[in-house]
């Protein structure tokens, strides 16, 4: 009889608990209306900026939300509710000016995009007259971001083993120290060091592999930290395992941590590589840019799309050049956004799957 008489005591606790809940399509009609309402009273109060618009559109989506959630749900899941939509609301405001840039380059460049444009050099065509193309410039941004990758991914690499594997002591954590400290460097300070180093005191010229010891350096402690992090979620079981059967502690990293870890790395990496090509300071102090082609990165002045970019886009009153611009910017984008999805792809492929 007790046991019965607390069962159903207990119904219509539980029957008020799961009771007034708002339809799974509220949000999306609250957010309809505010954007609404929204541009009603932007468009009345006599603002012209769209943005400004979305922010009043915005608020109200939060205030009106949180009020009909009070209203039906109580404040307790009204609280719940408005955290959710801060949520939304902060997504959306970080994602409009990505779409928005993308959107207007692809506007602005692809009309220039084509064959002709992607295969020839600047050699021979005025700065302000039409034609013209970005192919030095894609091959020295290939080059000296390949020679880039070459010296700071496999530092990078071995830097994270020796951190996660054996460092200790002082020696383990002055070099985490240096790693955070490159980490937060500016370009143009990377490439005032290079400078310094490799043009004035040792009395090399310009060339794009001037520019790749700086690009190296701005890279290589994306790649430490990456690594670092890919090395630490591998399972100590693992280790402990190939000790247990004898294996020395550098043939358990090479054939048992590096190969689990190996999807991690990879995409660090290629984040790291998505991450300098784009760099324009060091470019410009070091390779010094050039309007023909030259396939030798260790020998003269080499374009860069960064560098074309700046270089057509500086000249005043220039349709045409800034239009080459914004057909270079477009090349750009879409490699950065290649190397980035090569990346998750690469994630998702190496990614530990569970058995069923």
């Amino acid at each position: 009889m007790t046991v019965t008489a607390v069962v159903e005591d207990a119904r219509p606790l539980g029957n008020a608990l799961s009771a007034n809940r708002l339809p799974k399509w509220a949000p999306a009609a609250v957010a309809v209306g505010s954007i609404a309402l929204g541009c009603g009273i932007g468009a009345a109060a006599g603002l012209e900026s769209h943005l400004q618009w979305g922010l009043i559109s915005a608020l109200l989506f939060l205030l009106i939300s949180y009020l009909i959630s009070a209203r039906v749900e109580g404040r307790r899941q009204a609280k719940d509710r408005f955290a959710t939509s801060i949520v939304w609301v902060a997504f959306i405001l970080a994602v409009i000016p990505l779409i928005s840039l993308t959107v207007y380059t692809i506007q602005q460049g692809i009309g220039v995009v084509n064959g002709n444009f992607l295969s020839h050099s600047m050699k021979g065509v005025l700065q302000s007259g039409p034609g013209g193309g970005i192919y030095h410039a894609l091959l020295g941004t290939l080059q000296q971001v390949g020679l880039a990758t070459a010296m700071a991914a496999p530092i990078g690499l071995l830097t994270a083993v020796y951190l996660v594997e054996y460092g200790r002591g002082g020696l383990a954590k002055a070099v985490t120290f240096f790693v955070d400290v490159m980490t937060g460097i500016p370009s143009i300070v990377a490439g005032l060091f290079i400078l310094s180093l490799w043009n004035i005191a040792l009395g090399f010229g310009y060339s794009g592999f001037s520019g790749s010891l700086a690009l190296a350096i701005l890279m290589m402690p994306v790649v430490v930290r990456s690594t670092e992090e890919m090395l630490k979620l591998v399972p100590n079981e693992l280790r402990e395992a190939s000790y247990a059967l004898g294996v020395p502690r550098w043939k358990t990293i090479l054939r048992i941590v590096l190969p689990t870890a190996v999807g991690g790395i990879t995409t660090g990496v290629m984040l790291a590589v998505a991450r300098i090509t784009g760099e324009t300071a060091p470019v410009m102090m070091l390779v010094f840019g050039a309007d023909v082609i030259n396939s030798n990165p260790f020998d003269g002045p080499q374009q860069s799309l960064p560098m074309y970019i700046w270089m057509q886009y500086s000249q005043v009153n220039n349709d045409f050049g800034y239009a080459r611009a914004w057909g270079a910017a477009l090349v750009l984008i879409a490699f950065v956004m290649g190397l980035n999805l090569i990346a998750r792809g690469i994630a998702r492929w190496r990614s530990p799957k569970g058995g069923h």
